[in-house]
């Protein structure tokens, strides 16, 4: 099973994020990129309202974008830093302020503004723009457009850009600790037997002419990756869950010829929507309802309308990750990229350094979900077969400021982790309140590592950080070593971080200690001994 979650996941060095840089150097532009500088660190975004027309001849986009904007600090005459990614071009560029100059240089719009600011003040800069963006040569994974036919030879695009940027095809503040706080409207311009599926709620649709435009409005907080439009042939079917807030529209909107199949496949929505509001709490965009798109790559979490395209196969397109049998009782997509609802919508790491936050926990979701749907047994049988595919080449945490993602074992390893911390916390309950206070305390904000770190040590009242070091911050993969003589178990960990402290559960009832030096321990029996492999630890015997 390995083998082919290579074959499916890691082909041409690539797992399921994007641009898992090894040995990179990094330049001014990445730091510009990613890093809240002097040019963003004044303003913070409000809305974006938006128009995007793709031409699918001549695989171009073109449209608008009103950046609503608040100043946070008192400044006088900034310049602001627009992010908009060759070769794209800036058309015009207007603003509510007077401006002494603009230009596009690279991947930037520099507006410089004429005049003081006061925090507090609110304005707009508009940007029209077009071009031929990227083209995603495996998307998701890579990032860009897509443009493509489907069964039928219809047009069929969209766009995928979580690692690249949303700023590949769309002018934005494109820094993942500044999400509009008041939401999105976007407009979708189609020819008119096409249709324009977006984030949120459908709230206006239009035809003129030859072309139809949809307007999607999205009320909550947004990263910007997530601001995704679709067309396509689509049609559409409705439903609603009754969760912990109320009743939740369900909209699914898949091509034509999809529409039977998605009718079977997608019932496994309300069970998930069930499991996540257990483990999380309330589904995190009430207000914009749930949706799946039918999408021209495998998927993306994109909010409140997340990508399908999974082929209305159980497993992931069919196959087990796991290698046990248990992921081909469940939809891979559906469960994944809607546990990002919790997990990157709702809480979104500020940096991409931090995106194990994202995958990490939602990872481990397809655990909890199969302990939900299933029973216990199963998911801890799944999350001990996803460790195979742990590499421990880079550490998970990558290089903060520079839109630097860590190792792609954020996934397994991530979980991993998280199943041996609530082995350590040794009450299922204590540990569900935990989860459902992150999406609590957090609810639609952007956060650092070291804020979930804590978080979870000072709710678990376990002082987690040397667990935390070791996992994220290292490849080493601490190793237990023993020798047992009669009822007298001897231990030490080796291969840890200084002060390592994880304490291990062992013949399901007795706890040890281990430390780097040497210790001796009487069991209660002179078989040998039993150890939980729950744990993500190595043992050796000595």
């Amino acid at each position: 099973m390995k083998k082919l979650t290579y074959t499916l996941l890691f082909a041409s060095g690539l797992a399921f994020g994007q641009f898992f840089e090894k040995d990179k150097t990094f330049t001014k532009q990445d730091t510009l990129k990613g890093s809240n500088t002097i040019f963003r660190n004044f303003w913070d975004v409000k809305k974006y309202d938006l128009s995007v027309e793709p031409d699918f001849v001549q695989k171009s986009i073109k449209g608008n974008n009103t950046i609503s904007f608040e100043i946070i600090k008192d400044v006088t005459n900034p310049t602001f830093q627009i992010d908009l990614q060759q070769p794209m071009k800036a058309d015009k560029i207007t603003a509510s302020f007077p401006i002494s100059e603009n230009k596009q240089d690279g991947d930037f719009i520099w507006v410089k503004a004429k005049k003081s600011f006061k925090k507090g003040e609110k304005y707009t800069i508009d940007v029209a723009y077009s071009g031929n963006p990227t083209i995603a040569k495996h998307a998701p994974w890579d990032g860009g457009w897509v443009f493509t036919n489907d069964q039928n030879g219809n047009p069929w695009m969209s766009v995928a850009d979580e690692g690249i940027g949303a700023s590949i095809w769309l002018p934005t503040k494109d820094i993942w600790s500044d999400e509009p706080d008041n939401g999105v409207v976007m407009k979708i311009i189609t020819p008119k037997d096409l249709v324009g599926v977006g984030n949120g709620r459908l709230i206006n649709t239009k035809t003129t002419g030859d072309k139809t435009t949809y307007t999607w409005e999205v009320k909550n907080p947004i990263n910007a990756y997530s601001i995704i439009p679709n067309i396509g042939k689509y049609v559409n079917f409705k439903d609603t869950f009754n969760g912990e807030k109320g009743k939740l529209d369900l909209d699914y909107w898949v091509l034509d010829y999809n529409l039977e199949k998605a009718k079977k496949q997608f019932q496994q929505v309300k069970p998930m929507l069930s499991a996540f509001e257990y483990w999380f709490g309330a589904y995190p965009f009430y207000e914009d309802s749930y949706k799946l798109v039918d999408s021209p790559y495998l998927g993306m979490e994109h909010q409140s309308s997340v990508a399908y395209g999974n082929q209305y196969l159980n497993g992931y397109l069919g196959n087990d990750l796991s290698g046990t049998g248990v992921g081909l009782n469940w939809d891979y997509i559906i469960i994944h990229e809607s546990g990002h609802e919790w997990f990157a919508n709702n809480i979104t790491a500020k940096d991409q350094a931090d995106m194990w936050v994202h995958e990490g926990f939602t990872m481990y979701s397809e655990v909890l979900f199969t302990e939900k749907y299933m029973d216990k047994k199963s998911a801890d049988l799944y999350a001990v077969g996803i460790r195979s595919s742990i590499e421990n080449d880079i550490p998970i945490i990558g290089k903060y400021g520079v839109r630097n993602e860590g190792s792609g074992d954020m996934y397994y390893k991530g979980a991993s982790m998280i199943h041996t911390i609530r082995q350590v916390i040794d009450n299922d309950d204590k540990f569900r309140q935990i989860l459902r206070g992150l999406n609590k305390d957090f609810y639609h904000k952007t956060v650092t590592t070291e804020e979930i770190e804590n978080y979870i040590s000072k709710k678990a009242g376990i002082d987690f950080s040397s667990v935390f070091n070791q996992y994220l911050r290292t490849t080493k993969i601490p190793t237990l070593e023993y020798s047992q003589t009669g009822n007298v178990l001897k231990f030490r960990y080796t291969n840890v971080v200084k002060n390592f402290k994880l304490p291990v559960k062992i013949d399901g009832e007795q706890v040890i200690n281990p430390t780097e030096e040497w210790q001796t321990v009487k069991l209660k029996k002179e078989t040998p001994v039993e150890f939980n492999n729950a744990y993500y630890i190595n043992y050796v015997k000595s």
